[in-house]
């Protein structure tokens, strides 16, 4: 056997792998300027529309409001004349300005009062019947809420007429109590909760459908928690129900607060177009000064005057709200 048989091969290292190639960086998407004006292009038509038909007249009753604009200068006799604050002066200064203030009030906060005691009776009171029950009576709901407004003041109107009234003639079966004849609107505060109570039926479906679909979203285990921990009906309704529903609750009071405050129809309509100085609240007097009086001026004045006092609930609204998204 020679030597080079006996010898060991020598072991040769595996050969390294090829290391990976490089990956490179995708490029990144920049947000180009066509790509940040696409919601302001989605949005124009909605502007626009918003800009002609609340933008055009807005900006015309602010300068109405800084006018004197009679007939006079309605049929081009004579050019409208700058008075400055003058209109705003004299409505201010008017005693009667301030009565209707606080007749319109007054009359929102127990129009809102009631339309959300009675909307959350009712959408409380719908979680708890049964399945067909509760589809005939948001049918009612929405078929209420669908009617016309002209339409529901002459129900109201014959509901409560003095001579052939249907709610005159229930109180009269009462042990005791002799209705026929009485005339609701002979004083203002009777007539003023006969409207309010128009107003009330007319916003509660909404507020109803509103607080239902949000107590869908009350998360049951908190309930039964809390009636594990020895609550009851209310202590589960304050604790646990109106804490969750509160933006829906800011939400709804906020609006109700706007739309009672511009009553116009149920008042105008319910008297006949001639509203009685009782009657008067905001948007009536506006009217009644602006084309009963012929002060287009004074009326815008007034008008102006009202759109402040419902910015200022706007902010209220808009100022709870940010509380709320700060919480959460």
């Amino acid at each position: 056997m020679s030597a080079a048989d006996t010898t060991t091969p020598a072991k040769v290292p595996p050969p390294r792998p090829a290391p990976p190639p490089a990956v490179r960086d995708r490029p990144r998407t920049k947000r180009t300027p066509s790509g940040a004006a696409a919601p302001w292009l989605l949005l124009a038509p909605c502007l626009l529309v918003l800009a002609l038909v609340m933008g055009y007249p807005l900006v015309r009753l602010v300068t109405l409001s800084f006018q004197k604009f009679g007939q006079s200068q309605l049929w081009g006799f004579q050019p409208p004349e700058s008075v400055g604050f003058a209109n705003f002066s004299k409505v201010l200064g008017d005693s009667g300005f301030w009565a209707v203030v606080l007749r319109t009030i007054v009359f929102a906060a127990g129009s809102v009062v009631f339309t959300m005691v009675a909307g959350m009776a009712i959408a409380l009171l719908l979680q708890r019947v049964s399945g067909w029950l509760k589809t005939l009576i948001n049918i009612v709901l929405v078929a209420s809420w669908g009617m016309p407004v002209i339409v529901a003041t002459t129900v109201f109107k014959w509901l409560f007429d003095s001579d052939y009234g249907v709610f005159n003639a229930l109180l009269s079966k009462l042990p005791g109590v002799e209705m026929i004849g009485h005339n609701w609107f002979a004083s203002g505060p009777e007539g003023l909760t006969v409207i309010m109570l128009l107003v009330v039926w007319g916003a509660v479906p909404f507020v109803v459908i509103t607080l239902s679909a949000g107590l869908t979203q009350v998360p049951k285990e908190l309930e039964e928690a809390a009636r594990l921990d020895g609550a009851g009906s209310w202590g589960v309704l304050r604790y646990v129900t109106l804490p969750v529903l509160r933006p829906v609750l800011v939400m709804l009071t906020t609006l109700s607060v706007i739309w009672d405050m511009g009553v116009f129809p149920q008042v105008f309509v319910m008297r006949g177009g001639h509203p009685e100085a009782e009657f008067q609240v905001l948007n009536t007097y506006s009217y009644d000064r602006a084309f009963v009086v012929n002060d287009y001026a004074q009326g815008a004045a007034i008008a102006l005057i009202t759109v402040l006092l419902l910015l200022g609930v706007v902010a209220v609204y808009m100022r709870q709200m940010l509380k709320i998204g700060e919480v959460e």
